[in-house]
């Protein structure tokens, strides 16, 4: 299993790397959410609930195969260079589209409670700009939620 993250961090973290197929993608994106969720020092049960919710939803998985994502996602994390080089990979490897849409499914995660709190506005924020998605297209991604949820 530990050669199969690393084999997969060097292919990401190579000066030009190859861009990412669907699934590998997926992993890689949800190993960031799990890296944020993780950056306040606390990896709440909330915090991998709310992953879980959010890649079931975005990739239409069983619980089955949302475990076993956040699972491997989880591993990838642990082996992960810092979050700044690992972000700048993953933004090099995965199309601005499916970078888009993992931001909007967090915007559906985070407004599905009705509440909007500062720390939850600050962490989508960095989570844009992290993955090179800019305000604008951020905030279209958080209208678009707020229009389904009305």
């Amino acid at each position: 299993m530990g050669i199969m993250f690393a084999d997969f961090l060097n292919r990401l973290t190579r000066p030009e790397p190859e861009p990412l197929n669907d699934i590998d993608a997926r992993l890689a994106l949800t190993a960031l959410l799990v890296r944020i969720a993780k950056s306040d020092g606390d990896y709440a049960e909330a915090e991998a609930r709310r992953i879980e919710r959010l890649i079931g939803k975005r990739y239409g998985l069983s619980p089955f195969e949302v475990a076993a994502l956040k699972r491997d996602a989880e591993t990838l994390e642990a082996q992960a260079p810092d979050t700044v080089r690992f972000t700048r990979a993953i933004k090099d490897a995965v199309p601005y589209e499916e970078r888009e849409g993992v931001l909007e499914a967090m915007w559906d995660v985070v407004l599905a409670d009705g509440v909007r709190d500062h720390e939850e506005d600050a962490l989508l924020r960095l989570v844009a700009n992290l993955l090179g998605v800019n305000d604008r297209d951020s905030a279209l991604a958080r209208q678009r939620v707020e229009a389904r949820q009305g």
